[in-house]
């Protein structure tokens, strides 16, 4: 530990944003990283306790103590080797994930935590500048042939984990482009796709195959596969969004995030988007249904479309500004935060039912809604009954409606019914404590698995299934879901 009273002596210094009204005019990253000394310091506010809970909140075990002192030391080569140990893919966790280890940072009891994610941006970001991740490709072949069918980032860390292990490995996508919701579902203004296609031209150069516009289970039947292979991952992710079963549903201008978020992604990257089928929120008065992370997209990608204006409608209550009692830390801080998409425009509303939608030659023009009220929290449930407050019905302008309220699992027809693996009580891929499926051989990682989660958590899973495919095939294994020197 560089500096024992760095905690006290500086203060927490987040990266510099472009301001909103200019970059609302793009779809590039908005952020300016820190100088080198100013990150330093960032790193010397780590306390390096005795017990990290940081490192516990980290779903993939990252060692961050380790490397904030690193870079409070200047160590930024040693620190990216410490990074690398953990994280496949850094340069997408230091841009998108929530960062549930800050909400778990012992700094954070009574002050603002340790800036972790942005250094572990800067520490990737420095890697590639310098030149130090270079290709890395394994020394000896098992001759064990493993297909993943998913790019997203399980079927990517588990791919490069099993490349990395000297299997032959090679991932199908059913788009034109390899990332899954990383390319076509994170709006570029959160992760420029260069990020993505700089790390799969890594992995290409190590070894890892990959093949697109494969659909298995629709242009490839998933059972030759599986004859194909010596083992078989499943990645696919869990595409399956909730619905709302209202009147007017059937009216044009309702649509799934999902299918609005990726035309923006097509149209920057210009690849083809079908006219008929083509989406766009300027000059519409937006409502997004759902408060979480896709629906925080749908609004900055509205706000850059140039809506006429956003309107984000939440079913649950508002949260707190801080933690109630029973969210002491270092649980994940349910409480009311604004992402970036949020500050550029956008009204907010909670504890609101949407009831119907009404609009005019078929086209959506009204949403019809009522105010909720929530009793007290059942202990054994955790869940708050809602009822409808009574005279609350209003209804607001609603040309563009997208519906952001989660996913229910994978998507049934298709690849899981043809091989028939069993599900659990959720829907989603039952798998053992290997990541395996109920059939030998194929297994499943991510959000097909484990139902819709963070980006850093199918990591984790991928990493995971890597290590029960391994063993599976050779008996044993020197893969770790934490611990691999990619560089000196």
């Amino acid at each position: 530990m560089a500096d024992i009273r760095g905690f006290m002596k500086y203060n927490r210094k987040d990266f510099n944003k472009e301001p909103i009204n200019k970059r609302k005019q793009h779809y590039r990253e908005f952020y300016t990283y820190l100088s080198d000394d100013e990150l330093k310091q960032q790193g010397g506010r780590c306390m390096d306790c005795g017990v990290p809970f940081c490192q516990s909140g980290c779903p993939i075990g990252n060692i961050i103590p380790d490397w904030n002192d690193l870079v409070n030391k200047g160590q930024w080569k040693e620190a990216a080797d410490r990074l690398h140990r953990t994280n496949n893919f850094p340069e997408f966790t230091g841009r998108i994930c929530p960062a549930p280890c800050e909400t778990s940072c012992v700094l954070a009891i009574n002050a603002p935590a340790v800036t972790i994610k942005n250094i572990e941006l800067s520490i990737v970001e420095k890697a590639y500048q310098e030149g130090w991740l270079t290709p890395h490709v394994p020394k000896n072949r098992t001759g064990k042939k493993i297909a993943i069918i998913g790019s997203g980032p399980a079927g990517l860390a588990c791919a490069d984990q099993l490349n990395q292990a000297g299997h032959t490995v090679t991932v199908f996508e059913k788009n034109e482009v390899i990332g899954g919701l990383l390319a076509l579902g994170i709006p570029d203004f959160k992760l420029e796709k260069n990020v993505i296609e700089r790390r799969i031209d890594r992995m290409r150069k190590e070894g890892v195959m990959f093949q697109t516009g494969v659909h298995v289970g629709v242009t490839k039947k998933a059972k030759d596969m599986v004859k194909e292979f010596d083992a078989v991952v499943l990645s696919g992710g869990a595409e399956a969004s909730r619905d709302l079963d209202i009147p007017g549903r059937e009216l044009e201008g309702i649509y799934q995030a999902m299918r609005f978020l990726p035309q923006q992604n097509r149209r920057v990257r210009e690849l083809p988007v079908e006219a008929k089928n083509d989406i766009t929120a300027e000059g519409k008065h937006v409502i997004v249904l759902g408060g979480g992370d896709t629906g925080s997209d749908c609004v900055g990608t509205a706000n850059r479309q140039g809506a006429k204006s956003v309107t984000q409608i939440e079913l649950l209550p508002v949260p707190p500004n801080e933690r109630n009692p029973d969210n002491p830390w270092p649980q994940w801080a349910f409480i009311l935060l604004t992402s970036t998409s949020q500050e550029e425009g956008c009204d907010r509303d909670y504890s609101i039912m949407t009831k119907k939608f009404s609009g005019e030659d078929g086209k959506v023009k009204k949403l019809h809604a009522v105010r909720l009220k929530f009793g007290a929290k059942d202990p054994k449930t955790g869940r708050a009954p809602m009822e409808e407050v009574p005279g609350s019905e209003f209804e607001v302008n609603a040309e563009l409606v997208l519906l952001a309220m989660g996913f229910s699992g994978p998507v049934k027809n298709g690849m899981l019914e043809e091989l028939g693996v069993e599900l659990d009580g959720r829907g989603n891929v039952k798998t053992d404590e290997q990541k395996m499926t109920s059939i030998p051989g194929i297994f499943a990682a991510g959000d097909m698995s484990m139902g819709q989660s963070l980006v850093v958590w199918a990591i984790n899973e991928g990493r995971l299934a890597a290590v029960g495919v391994d063993k599976y095939l050779m008996g044993h294994t020197m893969l770790h879901a934490c611990d691999q020197q990619r560089f000196v």
